[in-house]
């Protein structure tokens, strides 16, 4: 007999997966087909997949909040924390608790220490927003010399 927690049998399964850019969809599918992976092992019966191309600082993030907003959805299922989001994802856990929901992690990165966490989040944030910047200049760059070139051309 297989013994199930009654919000997953009651209700109904959501995947979601989240990277920050476009230059990363191929990420995107290898986290939502972790995700599947993971929910068939649990024997979940999925009922929605849900994908966002956005930062994890981004609070507007439509796909997400519909998907919070859905009632429908008993379970949650993202990678790790910072997929749902960067800081403030003890507030959404908190909520969906007291909906009789839940959010699962697949892995659970937490140090167990909130300090230490804030302190990563920070870290990381600060890490892809300098990486973020650093590609930026590197495109701008690449379209100057494309402007140049036809420039220098019809000249």
């Amino acid at each position: 007999m297989i013994v199930r927690d009654p919000v997953v049998a009651s209700k109904s399964v959501a995947l979601y997966a989240r990277v920050s850019s476009p230059g990363q969809k191929e990420d995107l599918e290898r986290q939502i087909q972790r995700l599947k992976d993971y929910a068939a092992a649990k024997g979940y019966q999925v009922s929605k997949e849900v994908t966002e191309i956005a930062s994890g600082l981004n609070d507007k993030r439509p796909k997400l909040e519909k998907l919070l907003a859905d009632t429908s959805i008993g379970t949650i299922v993202v990678e790790n924390r910072d997929r749902l989001t960067r800081f403030g994802s003890h507030y959404i856990e908190t909520l969906l608790e007291a909906q009789g929901r839940h959010l699962e992690m697949i892995f659970q990165r937490d140090t167990g220490d909130e300090l230490v966490d804030d302190f990563v989040a920070v870290i990381t944030s600060m890490a892809a927003r300098i990486s973020g910047r650093r590609q930026s200049k590197r495109r701008a760059e690449k379209i100057k010399a494309c402007v140049e070139a036809v420039m220098l051309r019809r000249g």
